[in-house]
């Protein structure tokens, strides 16, 4: 399907960071990012608030409005829309712009903008450019590859955790504060993440030994998902090709690669 020209040049600008107009477009985006997510903390100051709350009030809306037209022109300018909608950034990008507009029904939800800071991830498309990596895309890469040793690594934690609730409810008793297993799972939580609040404590001579091993099993564990992650981060090659796909919005390509690995789109 041939790609109309200015949905081409709407799709470089805002998507790609090659050219020196998207890099511009991104910087100005950050800048506008940056200074929303100010003038939101400054108008959760009560003194600022009364004094210039109508002022910040309106440039907020006139933030909103820019970035309301740039999430459609972002829908507008790829081919598969529901594929950038429904993707991360394209929910971010939605959230970043809902709390204004849910503030004229519920008060007080404008302060959630600062969940556009979310967006300056973006950043570390125009970093690269220079002498980065493309640190966010690796990280997120290797989270994705070992996420089923992630997850098994989960279900081992899970289950040490409620047989042990379950064998401190039995052993401690409602008396030393172990008053439901779920209460027991928390404090066997709280142990093996070796936070240690302090408000409940085994006070038998078999609680206080299980409690222990609990958390030697926490420092030795602390370890796994930073080892199981590393090896990914080392398995994952790092790209200089900046290039999006109009079509999937695909963005781990190889440096020389002039056709989009997942779906073949031309680059």
């Amino acid at each position: 399907m041939k790609i109309s020209r200015h949905k081409k040049i709407i799709h470089d600008i805002i998507f790609e960071a090659d050219t020196r107009a998207g890099k511009l477009f991104d910087i100005l985006l950050f800048i506008t990012i940056i200074f929303s997510v100010i003038i939101v903390m400054l108008d959760s100051v009560d003194s600022l608030h009364i004094k210039y709350g109508d002022m910040f009030l309106s440039i907020e809306w006139i933030i909103t409005f820019i970035f309301t037209i740039e999430y459609f022109l972002r829908i507008y300018s790829v081919r598969k829309s529901f594929k950038y909608i429904f993707s991360f950034y394209g929910i971010i990008d939605l959230l970043s712009i809902l709390p204004t507009y849910i503030s004229l029904f519920v008060t007080g939800t404008h302060f959630l903008l600062v969940i556009r800071m979310l967006r300056l991830l973006r950043i570390f498309r125009v970093f690269k450019l220079a002498r980065y990596v493309k640190a966010s895309n690796v990280l997120l890469l290797a989270l994705r590859n070992s996420r089923r040793k992630i997850i098994v690594f989960v279900e081992v934690i899970m289950i040490i955790v409620v047989i042990t609730g379950a064998l401190m409810y039995l052993i401690e008793g409602p008396e030393t504060g172990f008053t439901s297993i779920p209460k027991a799972i928390y404090w066997a939580i709280v142990t093996i993440t070796t936070v240690g609040y302090g408000d409940i404590a085994p006070q038998t001579v078999l609680g206080q030994t299980i409690a222990s091993l609990l958390m030697i099993i926490g420092f030795a564990i602390i370890a796994i998902p930073t080892s199981i992650i590393g090896s990914e981060l080392i398995n994952v090659k790092s790209r200089k090709n900046t290039h999006v796909c109009y079509s999937c919005q695909f963005a781990e390509h190889d440096d020389n690669a002039e056709f989009c690995k997942k779906c073949g789109e031309k680059l």
